[in-house]
């Protein structure tokens, strides 16, 4: 791990000297509010405002939960509690800590906090007791990020990804292969203080097989960011056509309420709407998008900018085809040149609209380009719809029993920089160059694995991860 810098050698508003206190439950009323307070003056502040209910117990016994008063420095009652204090190096963030446990209402538990600030602690900051907790190696920095993930997870994919890392299983498996890189390291920087003793055809076969399976692990983590990243952030879905072809009208569908304004105009959507919605477990993000067309206006030509955009960041674009339209074939030949680099999902609506002939003359043309037949008006085809969107996603989902997936943009930045350098060393060693070459690009392989775990770190990169926390945690 790297160098512990307090805050004031830094010159930053960091410092595991002061005591730190803010309220750690959501906001609203509720039947119990907490508030933790952390740092060396935890145990004074708690001496100084908490009047325990049975007079004899002094001082208070760690890890036992008592009953009390809050009192302000005049004596006067603010609210009846339960308290517990945590010792130095079993607690939370590896201080000394305490917890009042008081009634949930917001304006009590200011009283507290601001009773808390006015005998020594200060606010702290998002994510602060976590940045103690791995300052004071009592986590790893893969495993601090979890908890924040855990916080933010809304689906029971995203829960389980998030308390698989919290438990360790990222670290474990990074552990791993930074093993293997050094027992390589080691290998190869004998060669570097015993010169004479040079790399025959046998121990080069065998170090290139080492860098071969080390770089084989990584790169199978990296793969699995793709479902991790909309495990974590949502799958990305955009429903697009032509005007009036029924974008808004499967939007408020698939919400199961009337989101996004309906109406025979085209080109009604301007702009574009996005929601989110539970698909058998997982978090899928849905926009409305203005139809494709040519633009008459400024605002409806920023609007169509704004289809292109997000159809091109989506995982999957629900392609929405009017057939009441005489022309609807030969458009939409068009628009799938136009599309042909986007993964898409026909929709033919308005089936309740045709007739029998128009029908049998649908069936033939689904032959050469498969689809799903629907109408927003009976919503004939909504099951069909739903069946094929859970199969097209979970077909994209791992099985999160058995197999680590990679959830963190910056994990799998800094693995595909890991591999930058050990690929650089295995064709040092292809090319016969100096082991010290060779070494020096391993090492700065295992410095970006390090860097996952929070083995080497530096200020900006705590600030910038602990910056997305909530206050409280």
């Amino acid at each position: 791990m790297g160098a512990k810098v307090s805050g004031k050698e830094k010159g930053i508003k960091f410092s595991n000297e002061d005591t730190i206190a803010a309220i750690i439950t959501p906001p609203g009323e509720g039947g119990i509010g907490a508030i933790r307070i952390a740092g060396p003056e935890s145990s004074s502040i708690i001496s100084s405002i908490f009047r325990p209910a049975e007079q004899s117990v002094t001082p208070p016994l760690p890890f036992h939960l008592y009953y009390g008063h809050i009192v302000d420095k005049g004596g006067n009652v603010i609210d009846e509690v339960t308290m517990v204090e945590m010792p130095e190096g079993k607690s939370y963030t590896g201080q000394k800590q305490a917890e009042i446990f008081c009634h949930g209402g917001q304006f009590v538990l200011r009283q507290i906090l601001n009773l808390v600030f006015a005998h020594g602690a200060r606010p702290a900051e998002p994510g602060e007791f976590t940045r103690r907790a791995f300052l004071a190696g009592r986590i790893d920095l893969a495993r601090a990020e979890a908890v924040a993930d855990l916080i933010a997870s809304k689906t029971e994919y995203a829960y389980a990804a998030a308390k698989n890392n919290l438990l360790g299983a990222l670290s474990e498996q990074v552990g791993q292969i930074r093993n293997q890189a050094l027992d390589l390291l080691s290998e190869i920087e004998a060669s570097v203080d015993y010169p004479e003793e040079d790399i025959d055809t046998a121990d080069k076969e065998r170090l290139l097989d080492s860098f071969d399976k080390i770089i084989r692990e990584i790169t199978e983590l990296v793969t699995t960011y793709r479902s991790g990243r909309i495990i974590k952030e949502g799958y990305k879905i955009a429903i697009a056509g032509r005007p009036n072809a029924g974008k808004s009208s499967l939007f408020n569908l698939l919400l199961n309420q009337n989101r996004a304004i309906v109406a025979p105009i085209p080109g009604t959507t301007r702009d574009y709407l996005t929601e989110w919605i539970d698909l058998e477990g997982i978090a899928v993000s849905l926009t409305d998008t203005a139809g494709l067309r040519k633009a008459t206006g400024i605002i409806e030509k920023a609007g169509q900018r704004s289809a292109q955009e997000i159809m091109a960041g989506s995982d999957l674009v629900i392609w929405i085809v009017d057939l009441t339209r005489r022309s609807w074939e030969k458009e939409l030949e068009t628009d799938l040149k136009s599309i042909s680099k986007t993964i898409i999902l026909l929709l033919y609506n308005k089936i309740d609209k045709l007739n029998k002939a128009q029908k049998e003359k649908l069936e033939v043309k689904l032959k050469e380009h498969s689809g799903v037949v629907f109408s927003c008006v009976t919503r004939a085809g909504l099951k069909d719809l739903r069946t094929e969107l859970v199969r097209r996603i979970s077909n994209q989902m791992p099985d999160l029993t058995d197999r680590l997936v990679v959830t963190s943009e910056r994990h799998k930045k800094k693995m595909e920089n890991a591999l930058k350098y050990l690929r650089k060393a295995k064709r040092n060693i292809g090319r016969d160059e100096s082991p010290e070459l060779v070494a020096f690009e391993l090492r700065q392989g295992i410095n970006e694995i390090d860097e996952i775990t929070g083995r080497v770190y530096n200020e900006e990169i705590l600030d910038r991860i602990f910056s997305r926390f909530c206050i409280g945690k």
